[in-house]
């Protein structure tokens, strides 16, 4: 993905994700179509609002790593706080809910929001098309806003 495709994708996917949220959708997707000569897949957008101190995946990339493994990397905003209270991981899940691959967050980051991290080596099972990365918050949970994301070809 050249610079210049993820500045777009920077400026871009929070005009897109608020104009869903303004709209006031209840139901359906939103696809965002970020795939203009690159390998990286569209993205759907879950059209659930952002909640109050849940950890919210605001952006999701997965690549496919040549070996039959995908290298999967979320951007993640929460209300961390400290130790106390902070975004401590992320899930890789399988349409039918099962987690393939969790990505453990060690500390909060308090003055870093949103954060990207990846996870490489996440196996999927052969015919899934699609995953889903949701965030969890080391009081409230798995409550926040997820990301459906398609799986790249190769």
């Amino acid at each position: 993905m050249s610079q210049t495709d993820v500045m777009l994708r920077r400026i871009l996917f929070p005009a897109v994700v608020a104009a869903v949220a303004i709209a006031g959708c209840s139901t359906g997707d939103v696809a965002v179509d970020d795939t203009a000569g690159s390998t990286v897949p569209s993205t759907v957008v879950d059209s659930a609002a952002p909640k109050s101190g849940c950890a919210d995946v605001v952006d999701a990339v997965i690549e496919a790593t040549g070996d039959g493994t995908y290298r999967v990397s979320a951007t993640v905003r929460s209300s961390d706080t400290g130790d106390e209270k902070y975004a401590d991981a992320w899930e890789v899940r399988a349409p039918d809910g099962s987690v393939l691959a969790t990505r453990v967050l060690a500390h909060p980051h308090v003055t870093e929001q949103p954060f990207t991290r990846s996870l490489a080596g996440v196996v999927v099972p052969d015919g899934t098309g699609r995953v889903e990365i949701a965030a969890r918050d080391s009081v409230a949970g798995f409550c926040g806003a997820t990301m459906t994301v398609a799986l790249p070809e190769g």
